[in-house]
């Protein structure tokens, strides 16, 4: 089944921000991001088969762009805009999801569509025809009609959700398109929506998970969702959280807490179940003053077995890294490095991460996706 599946890596580079002498981020101003498409055949030496001069952003979690099943679209979704301010730059919400055909030579931008304000986490369902977006400023979730064969893409609702301030920052949708989770992180909860027919509605009902809820992914036989809790909603020296969500009862509900480290952001499960990883900022991007500072990332690795989700094993990563995912067999993991400008990639063996090679990109990646159950 994973053979059959997308073979693509999607990367979102932010270029408008840098670090200065002491490691604190700096904005740098606009201009020069881009979006890189990645075959993975290849598993160990993956290649860029094309870069586009893109708008993406590194705010919000690492999961604002997405690829159909069948390879034959890309979204991406630029959340903020960086616009002059006296004599520097401040971040302003955008509302641009831009579509890009991977199989063209070389791939190109075929449309875009405007959604709602501050567009963040996205998910495209199973079968490659629905996608819904997290509006961080309009405390909505966009709805889109996706056509990966007529590389289209078109904006059919939105839906308000129940709980106010809440900034929805992430979603998930289940294996069999009817159910998704979107993660409240101003709320510290998990709100459970409805899809029927194509209609997306909030049901109302949220799950209390952890302080500062900002990813979230499901496992591909919808028995689990996984929530990384971030706790202060930055690394900060802290221990967070990830929290087990179990589906099949109705309603839905919180079963477990899991210990990972400081400040988990990025979050995959394997395609194929049985493994998941959080990646965890660890301190890196903040000054070097702070007594949290790493120079490295650390992924958390998570054994799924039934209903039992433990940490297995920890594996460092050089540099600020952010966007994880898995290729579709679930036998390696690929990890971008911000501040490297690199992917890593590390082959599952066993219940252990070993570094099998890298890849240089040409900017700063602050989004990866692959396939998600």
């Amino acid at each position: 089944m994973g053979a059959a599946r997308a073979q693509l890596l999607v990367v979102g580079h932010d270029e408008k921000r840098g670090y200065d002498a002491s490691g604190k981020m700096i904005e740098l101003g606009p201009g020069k991001d881009s979006v890189s498409i990645i075959d993975i055949r290849n598993r160990v030496e993956p290649h860029i088969i094309g870069t586009l001069p893109i708008k993406n952003s590194i705010h919000g979690p690492p999961t604002n762009l997405a690829i159909t099943p069948d390879d034959r679209l890309v979204l991406v979704a630029n959340s903020v805009d960086s616009v002059a301010a006296g004599n520097g730059w401040k971040d302003v919400p955008d509302n641009e999801v831009f579509l890009i055909d991977p199989a063209a030579n070389p791939p190109k931008l075929v449309g875009t569509v405007t959604v709602g304000r501050q567009p963040s986490g996205m998910a495209i369902d199973r079968g490659g025809n629905l996608a819904l977006i997290a509006d961080r400023a309009d405390d909505a979730v966009s709805v889109l009609s996706v056509n990966g064969k007529a590389k289209s893409a078109t904006l059919v609702a939105t839906v308000p959700l129940a709980i106010a301030n809440a900034d929805p920052t992430a979603v998930a949708i289940t294996p069999d398109g009817k159910r998704a989770l979107v993660t409240l992180t101003r709320a510290n909860q998990v709100a459970l929506l409805s899809i029927a027919g194509g209609k997306v509605t909030d049901t109302g009902y949220a799950m209390t998970t952890g302080i500062f809820p900002y990813n979230v992914q499901i496992t591909p036989d919808g028995k689990l969702g996984l929530v990384n809790n971030q706790g202060s909603g930055a690394s900060d020296g802290q221990a967070d959280t990830v929290s087990v969500i179990d589906l099949q009862p109705n309603p839905p509900r919180v079963i477990d807490q899991i210990m990972v480290g400081d400040g988990p952001e990025g979050l995959a499960i394997s395609p194929v179940g049985g493994y998941a990883a959080s990646l965890l900022l660890n301190g890196t991007g903040s000054p070097k003053s702070a007594f949290y500072h790493h120079d490295h990332s650390i992924v958390a690795l998570l054994r799924i077995e039934g209903k039992k989700v433990r940490k297995v094993g920890e594996t460092a990563v050089s540099g600020s890294a952010e966007g994880i995912a898995f290729s579709p067999d679930g036998r390696f993991l690929y990890v971008g490095s911000y501040s490297n400008g690199t992917i890593a990639i590390f082959k599952l063996q066993g219940a252990k991460l070993l570094p099998v090679g890298s890849l240089k990109l040409p900017g700063h990646p602050a989004s990866l996706r692959g396939i998600t159950p």
